[in-house]
Formats: structure tokens, C-alpha cells, sequence
């Protein structure tokens, strides 16, 4: 049998101009896969691509103080057991104590059983037996004097930059010999030194003696 060689030749060639596109096709999606895998980078592990929130270090009976712009201390924060976290640099205190401190005022203190201070050092949570207290203070040539004061409750949220002390959850208030009640909580102003309750309020109001005014 004789095969006509021309024929056999144009055969071959037709199927491979029909064959040419899916031919260029693959070529061109290998070279494109070749080239996304060499300009990949190797994929990292899970925990290199997560950032664990556990403690970086911890430190028994730590201490934070921040200076205002006269080089005095404006605040200093306290804690039996200070622990840090990496991935978002936040601090976990236990028995949190804050102290503020201003120019010819009582320091403020605040307290609780556990606290927390966010990464960027401007919020400061105190949960559990949270207390605001500042000590009587005698008059003086530029300021009144001021009652004993106390404010309870089960979390106080402290604003630091803006100093302000606040909460929406029920507060007893003492100051002097007075008492009151708040079912909503209440704000503590810093600055101004004074105490905004809010809900519904109930309790005593009673006048110190004449000597401790």
C-alpha cells in the first residue's frame, strides 16, 4: 500500500494550525504559573503570620510614672504583678493603684483587684472592688477646702489624657459625711475636682461640723 506523502504532510500541518492555539494556550499558562511561583515568597508558618496575644515579659511590683511638661509627676501607675503583651503592647495589672497628681490638690487615688491598660496608654479599666478616693484637704490661699471622698463600684474606666474617672454601673459616692447612691454610675472630672451622678440617685446629704469646713 502507498501513501502519498503530500497528502500525509497537508494532513499534519491542518491538524497542527488547529492544534495551535490550545498549544499557545498551555504554553502561555505554564510560563505564567513559572513565573507567579518564582516571585512568590515561601508562605510563612501559622504562627509567624498570627501574632499570639501572649506576655513578652512580666514584672513583679512595677511601677509607670509619665511626667507632665515641668518635669513633675503627673500620674504614677502601681501593680503587684505588671504583665505586657507583644502583639498589642496592652498590660495586664494585678491590684492596679493609680495616683494623680495636680498642683495644690489632694492626690486623686484609684484602685481595684485587676486592671487593664490599653497599648497606647490612655485608657486604664479597673474591675472588681474599683474605688476613686481623695483625702480631706484644709483650705489654702487659692483653694477651698475640700470633704473626704470616696467612690465605689464594680469597674471604673480611667480616661487618662483627658483625666476624667468614669462609670455606668451603680456607684456609692461618700464625701464628708454624706452618702449617695447612683443606679447608672457616675463622672469623675479631675481638673475641676468634682463628681456627676447619673441615673437615679438616692442617699444623704449631711453638713460636716463647723471645724471641718
Amino acid at each position: 500500500m502507498e501513501f502519498n506523502t503530500q497528502k500525509v504532510k497537508l494532513v499534519i500541518g491542518r491538524t497542527l494550525l488547529r492544534l495551535m492555539p490550545l498549544i499557545l494556550m498551555s504554553a502561555l499558562t505554564l510560563a505564567t504559573f513559572w513565573l507567579v511561583q518564582k516571585n512568590t515568597p515561601p508562605e510563612k508558618s501559622t504562627l509567624e503570620r498570627v501574632r499570639l496575644h501572649e506576655p513578652d515579659y512580666i514584672i513583679n511590683g512595677g511601677a509607670l510614672s509619665v511626667l507632665n511638661e515641668f518635669g513633675n509627676t503627673k500620674y504614677r501607675i502601681l501593680g503587684k504583678k505588671v504583665t505586657h503583651y507583644d502583639d498589642d503592647a496592652s498590660i495586664d495589672i494585678l491590684t492596679p493603684r493609680m495616683r494623680f497628681f495636680q498642683l495644690d490638690k489632694a492626690p486623686v487615688t484609684v484602685k481595684s483587684d485587676a486592671g487593664h491598660l490599653d497599648g497606647d496608654l490612655t485608657v486604664l479599666d479597673l474591675i472588681n472592688n474599683a474605688s476613686i478616693f481623695r483625702p480631706a484637704q484644709a483650705a489654702t490661699a487659692s483653694q477651698a477646702a475640700t470633704l473626704r471622698l470616696l467612690a465605689s463600684s464594680t469597674y471604673f474606666k480611667v480616661l487618662i489624657n483627658d483625666d476624667i474617672i468614669e462609670t455606668n454601673r451603680p456607684m456609692t459616692l461618700e464625701q464628708g459625711m454624706s452618702t449617695m447612691h447612683s443606679t447608672e454610675g457616675g463622672k469623675f472630672n479631675n481638673v475641676e475636682q468634682s463628681m456627676t451622678l447619673l441615673g437615679q440617685v438616692k442617699g444623704r446629704i449631711e453638713r460636716a461640723p463647723r471645724g471641718n469646713q
